[in-house]
């Protein structure tokens, strides 16, 4: 993903992590971009929290597994003291497939990005994020969901969402962006835009990524709904 225009101010992240390696590596390569700045760091959630809310940066790249706070809790919290205000918050973690991912999802983070990313996917990862889209990996989220739904009681959401509105959400599990999803449907971005705040407003969710969750958990998207040819994560 390329970056912004010439001449806008930087993205300013924070780095929530107990390994330092991991704070240095990150640091290297997201201030290699003119657009991104690391502004601060944070060895557990509670730090987190606090230099979150100090510093207040456009997004934090929070570590699930911390001590003291993990993540889910600090990203809980940032919400809840923040609001609107909040930074976004891409949550990094070793195993695509951890409990503890789905759980900072359904907490309010906006997507994770595995530690083994390339330079390259972690730069156009905080970009895509700090645009407003989420960052999903769909057959991961959708193994999650199927373990930790089991059992609830949800209601369909079909009868809630017409038919366009389910097919902007449908491709919004597919991991794409609205600018992808306009393209796909033959609509302008304007339109999607409008789509998916109809949805986040029926299903009654904060935002894009806690409605493909709820997708998931009500069984709107099934196995057979997979990636194609052509889609993004």
């Amino acid at each position: 993903m390329p970056p912004p225009p010439e001449g806008a101010p930087p993205l300013r992240v924070v780095l929530a992590d107990d390994e330092r390696l991991v704070r240095t590596a990150l640091t290297a390569i997201l201030d290699a971009e003119p657009d991104l700045r690391v502004v601060g760091e944070a060895v557990n959630g509670a730090e987190a929290v606090s230099v979150t809310r100090a510093l207040r940066p456009d997004i934090v790249l929070m570590d699930v597994r911390m001590p003291e706070v993990d993540g889910i809790r600090a990203t809980e919290h940032l919400l809840d003291v923040m609001g609107a205000d909040a930074p976004r918050v891409l949550v990094v973690t070793t195993f695509e497939n951890d409990s503890y991912v789905y759980d900072a999802l359904r907490a309010g983070a906006h997507g994770f990005l595995l530690k083994r990313a390339a330079a390259e996917d972690v730069v156009a990862a905080v970009r895509l994020v700090a645009r407003g889209d989420s960052l999903l990996f769909p057959a991961a989220v959708r193994r999650l969901a199927a373990h930790h739904g089991a059992g609830r009681r949800l209601r369909g959401l079909g009868g809630r969402l017409t038919e366009r509105e389910g097919e902007v959400l449908r491709l919004m599990t597919r991991g794409l962006t609205n600018a992808e999803i306009a393209t796909r449907m033959g609509v302008g971005a304007a339109t999607v835009k409008s789509h998916v705040a109809a949805v986040l407003a029926k299903l009654e969710v904060r935002d894009r990524t806690q409605a493909v969750i709820a997708a998931y958990e009500h069984g709107f998207v099934t196995a057979g709904d997979t990636l194609q040819p052509g889609d993004t994560l």
